[in-house]
Order: structure tokens, then sequence, then C-alpha cells
């Protein structure tokens, strides 16, 4: 007997914080918007469609933005609307299936193998998902629909804005042949600039590479290459989500380069991370800094200890040991982050899925 085949959705609402603050505020319709600060350190955390004709993008610093832009229009972020809003979204998710996994406050993917209602195709659910998201919110989502995870994100991308795509099994194999390498998830780009190298441009490439050359190249993610390339992704939609990893960064108000302005800033950042260890009663024993340069360049250091880290009397000298591999006398810093990981949980993934929170802005990025 053969496997069932799965009916996986992923819903993806387009431009979400920019649409919202576009919904709640006629005057900005057909106006080129950034949540965000104009600041000069200020950062674009999402952009309206009108905004990315320009080529302004979400995490673009402010004044590159307004440089691409000079029309374009800031407006400060509203974490709480757009929480609020999102759990509407879900309200009308869970009125067709209980499996629903969200990966952010503006998109989710939904297995409606068996759905509540009983609807046998699953692009008539995505379909009555995005017209009761513009009917009842005012606002508009992408879906894509396929068999598994990798191909229906793919799918959602696909067409946007307001698009709708399915990825049928007898059409996966032709589909991924023509996909650009930079479309596949987990491939960044610094893996496609290595890909590129290697001669893969696209996932016919990719599939002509045998799973030891792709191991051999990129290490265990390899075998997800290997098995993208086939159409194949056999993680289930997960409805319960183990969180990782907690931490935050702070985005400076200017440059620094001096060991006692850096251990200050290091200093405040252990403490809002020691508090939201505590708010969400996490243990972790791997600590990593994160940090961002004047030039936007970023690195990260990380050490794994015996005893869990939550107390500063712990983690405070395991950041400033990491900070001491750092050379920033001549190249500045703007952001300082920490975040605190069970390294259990990251030897199973190759890519740890870390929750970083911006401390200077009132929203996260998009």
């Amino acid at each position: 007997m053969s496997a069932e085949i799965r009916k996986i959705i992923h819903i993806d609402m387009d431009a979400f914080y920019a649409s919202v603050e576009q919904r709640d505020n006629p005057e900005l319709r057909g106006l080129p918007v950034a949540v965000g600060h104009a600041g000069e350190r200020g950062v674009v955390s999402a952009a309206s469609y009108e905004a990315r004709k320009y080529g302004v993008r979400s995490a673009m610093a402010s004044l590159k933005a307004m440089r691409l832009c000079p029309d374009l229009v800031f407006v400060p972020g509203r974490m709480e609307v757009y929480k609020e809003v999102s759990d509407a979204i879900h309200t009308i998710f869970r009125e067709y299936t209980d499996i629903i996994e969200p990966l952010a406050l503006d998109e989710a993917f939904l297995d409606v193998t068996h759905n509540k209602r009983g609807i046998p195709l699953a692009i008539d659910i995505a379909r009555e998902i995005k017209q009761r998201v513009r009917d009842e919110l005012g606002l508009v989502a992408s879906a894509g629909v396929s068999y598994n995870k990798f191909l229906a994100k793919i799918a959602s991308d696909y067409r946007k804005p307001d698009g709708l795509c399915t990825i049928h099994p007898d059409q996966a194999a032709d589909f991924i042949a023509r996909l650009p390498i930079e479309s596949f998830w987990g491939v960044g780009r610094v893996t496609a600039k290595r890909m590129h190298e290697l001669g893969i441009h696209n996932g016919r490439d990719l599939r002509e590479w045998s799973l030891g050359g792709l191991t051999r190249e990129f290490g265990k993610v390899g075998q997800l290459y290997y098995d993208f390339a086939r159409g194949i992704d056999l993680r289930p939609v997960e409805a319960v989500r183990v969180r990782k990893s907690i931490g935050c960064e702070r985005t400076l108000e200017r440059d620094i380069f001096t060991r006692a302005a850096v251990i200050v800033e290091l200093y405040h950042t252990a403490e809002e991370l020691l508090r939201r260890l505590a708010e969400k009663d996490f243990i972790g024993n791997t600590l990593t800094l994160k940090i961002k340069f004047h030039d936007f360049t970023q690195i990260t250091r990380s050490i794994t200890c015996e005893s869990p880290l939550t107390t500063m009397k712990v983690i405070l000298p395991l950041a400033k040991q990491l900070l001491s591999e750092v050379r920033y006398e001549e190249h500045p810093i703007r952001l300082i982050g920490l975040s605190v990981s069970n390294p259990r949980d990251e030897e199973e993934s190759d890519t740890p899925q870390s929750t970083w929170e911006q401390l200077s802005l009132e929203f996260e990025e998009e």
C-alpha cells in the first residue's frame, strides 16, 4: 500500500507590518512605507511593496533606504497590534486544522491532510483562507500548496504578492530543476556563492551531485540539499515548536571601539539576556556572542560549558572571553548580541533556531 500523500499549505502575509499600517491609515495607501525609525541608527523592519520597487528591504539601514527612495514614509512599529492581527489570522487557520506550525507572526505551515471541514483539495482551503483574510482582516496573503514543507514554502513565494501556487507531485521534478539555487531553503548568500563556484546554479545542477559530493562540500546539510533537489522533505508540520535558544541584541547609538565602552554595552546586554532567561525559565549551556561592525559585516563566537548559564557571575566572564577573540579597535562595533542555547538541541540541526530580539526597536524584523 502506498504512503498517504500529505497536503501542506504555507501561508505568508504580504508585507505584513507595512500592510497593517496602510490598512489602519488610509493616507498611507499607495505610498512607499517603511516600518521603523528614520534616524541615523535606524533600521527598516518592513517595507511596503511600493517601497520595495525602489530596492528598500527589511533589515536595511534607514539612511540607505532613504537614499534609494527619497519619498519613503517611515512609521513606528506597533508590535502589540501585529500580534493581535496574527492571533486573528491563526483563529481562521484553526477552523481548518489544529496542525499549525508558526514560523513568525506573518507565516505558518498548515497540515490539512485531514482537515476539519472535509475539503478534499488543499488548494480550495488555501483559496478560502486567503479570501477570509482579505474580507475579515483587510489584508493580503500568499499561499503555497504541495506535499511537503520545502515545496509549499517555495510555492508561496512563487507568485507574490497575492499569490496562490500548487506544486503537484508529478510536477515537482521539473519545477525544482528550473528553480534558482538561491531559492532553495537553507541556501543563503555565502552558500549560493560557493555553489556557483562549483557550477551549481539551479535545481538541475544540484541534482547531478552525489550525496557524498554534497556532504564533502557542505557537511551534514549536504543531505538536506540532496533531498530537496529530489523533492524529498520528510519533516512533519510541528504544532508545538521547542524553543532552542533565547537571545537579545543592542543596536548602539554610535559605533564604539574602546574596550571600556564595549564592556559596558556587553554588561547591559548580559543583564537583558538574564532577564529574558528568567522570564522564559530557560536553561542552556552554550553562550553565543554576535557582533555587527560599522560596515554591517558580522561574526559570531560560541562557547559551551558544563554548568547551566543562569547567572551574571557565569555569563559575563564567558562573554568577555568570547569578546577577546574579536578585533574591534580599528573595526568599530554597531551591534552586540548574546544568546544562550542548549547544545543537545543544536547538535540535531545545522541551523540552530535562535530567538533574537532587537532591544533598540519596538518591533521584530519581518
